[in-house]
């Protein structure tokens, strides 16, 4: 009869983690993060899910004789953006696979 109690705890015990890792995982995607390129002439904007909303060029970044500047300058701001995007997810989500053997 114990056996059967702590099972049926330890069901709603998870039940309860899947529920709140579903909350921060939708909290998570409604996120902005941006990601910024040195002396911020490129500024992207990102919701947690990866998709892209906004880019803000700053004038001068513009030259027409060097558009591999503003490639690069865009690539820097993206990636940027990316790694907050993982090191939030990490932070966020990484609380409820630290306890789980083989993970």
């Amino acid at each position: 009869m114990m056996r059967g109690m702590n099972m049926q705890g330890m069901m709603k015990q998870m039940q309860k983690l899947q529920k709140n890792m579903q909350k921060d995982q939708e909290e998570l995607q409604k996120t902005v993060f941006e990601g910024h390129a040195p002396d911020d002439a490129v500024v992207v904007k990102f919701t947690g899910d990866h998709k892209m909303q906004d880019i803000e060029i700053k004038e001068e970044a513009v030259d027409p004789d060097d558009v591999d500047m503003l490639q690069d300058l865009v690539i820097a701001a993206v990636n940027d953006a990316i790694k907050k995007i993982e090191q939030e997810t990490q932070r966020t989500m990484g609380k409820y696979s630290r306890n789980i053997p083989g993970l």
